[in-house]
């Protein structure tokens, strides 16, 4: 692993298979954090922190409040390899008091991007 901090890519369209695995290995190894804009339909992935994600969307144009964090783990399968859980999700006011996307609807809306924007849970 490099001494770099992890790079983010923005995806408006599917990521490339190299550049997954790029980031994957770049980051932890076996799974990379991505935040999810729900509103443009974008999505932040990479960097060591979902922080690093949602300020690279940010930046970018998004609105915190559209902006969702999991983590995508490749080879685990269409049902296994998201995981919807990030601190950038903690917003009580907002109705979601934990690290878990607690609404089903919006885990449906952020495993839809993911799906279609890094991967449907293939190896690399």
């Amino acid at each position: 692993m490099s001494d770099l901090p992890p790079s983010v890519v923005i995806l408006a369209r599917r990521i490339a298979a190299d550049e997954l695995r790029r980031l994957v290995q770049e980051g932890f190894g076996e799974m990379v954090k991505f935040v999810a804009d729900v509103e443009r339909g974008v999505i932040g992935i990479g960097g060591e922190l979902h922080a690093d994600a949602e300020q690279a969307l940010l930046d970018d144009g998004s609105r915190p409040e559209h902006l969702w964090g999991a983590n995508y783990y490749p080879g685990r399968g269409w049902d296994g390899c998201i995981e919807f859980t990030s601190f950038v999700n903690v917003r009580p006011a907002r109705g979601n008091p934990g690290m878990e996307i607690a609404d089903p609807g919006m885990r449906e809306r952020v495993r839809e991007l993911a799906l279609g924007l890094i991967g449907e849970g293939g190896a690399l």
